[in-house]
């Protein structure tokens, strides 16, 4: 599970209006796929929490992205050595949230780390819906890529973390063992500037495995 907070946000060149600030909460997994010289590390993801109907519409359309909007709102504090991060979510009149606390300076994770693994993922994938006509939808057999670019972040491993949420309601029943369970890492990124290019589309014996 992610949280991010996105600013100045810009898509096909051009800003939302009032959209340009915003929370994310995602699931998702990792895959990896063989290109001509490399294996591409990428991510798939589960389910989306954005707070903004414009936001959620222009992923859908762009990457086929599996969002899902919610009231959101988050707080981020670094004061006295001390780093606090929560997102918040509003399901019917329950507020769910993502937390982490830490301290001390960010620092570069480790070669070969979890924490590398974790934010070293340059590639998304999702599935590229198909039809088998009549309304009857079929399984898809193309699957779309993207690629994700940002320079090296720098983590605050967390001192505490929490994750409170009806994870059977929100994400299914399959996730609420793993999602319960202690977590085997959990840090803070500083972030930077982060550019998603537009998707292809090939075939899915192609695709991620």
């Amino acid at each position: 599970v992610v949280g991010f907070l996105f600013y100045h946000t810009i898509v096909c060149g051009l800003p939302i209006p009032r959209h340009r600030n915003f929370e994310e909460v995602n699931l998702r997994f990792y895959v990896r796929k063989k290109s001509a010289d490399t294996w591409r590390r990428g991510v798939v993801f589960i389910r989306e929490l954005v707070p903004k109907i414009a936001i959620a519409v222009t992923a859908r359309v762009f990457y086929g992205e599996p969002y899902l909007v919610l009231p959101m709102r988050s707080e981020v504090e670094d004061r006295d050595g001390i780093v606090r991060v929560k997102y918040e979510w509003r399901r019917g009149n329950e507020w769910e949230h993502l937390a982490m606390n830490a301290h001390g300076e960010a620092q570069s994770y480790a070669l070969g780390s979890h924490e590398e693994f974790i934010t070293e993922h340059y590639w998304g994938y999702t599935a590229h819906a198909g039809h088998a006509g009549a309304g009857e939808r079929r399984r898809s057999e193309r699957t779309s890529e993207y690629r994700v670019e940002h320079p090296r972040w720098k983590i605050w491993p967390a001192d505490s973390f929490e994750l409170k949420a009806d994870i059977a309601t929100l994400y299914g029943e399959k996730f609420l063992e793993p999602l319960t369970a202690k977590p085997i890492s959990a840090f803070i990124a500083d972030g930077s500037y982060v550019e998603v290019q537009r998707r292809a589309t090939e075939p899915a014996s192609q695709g991620p495995r």
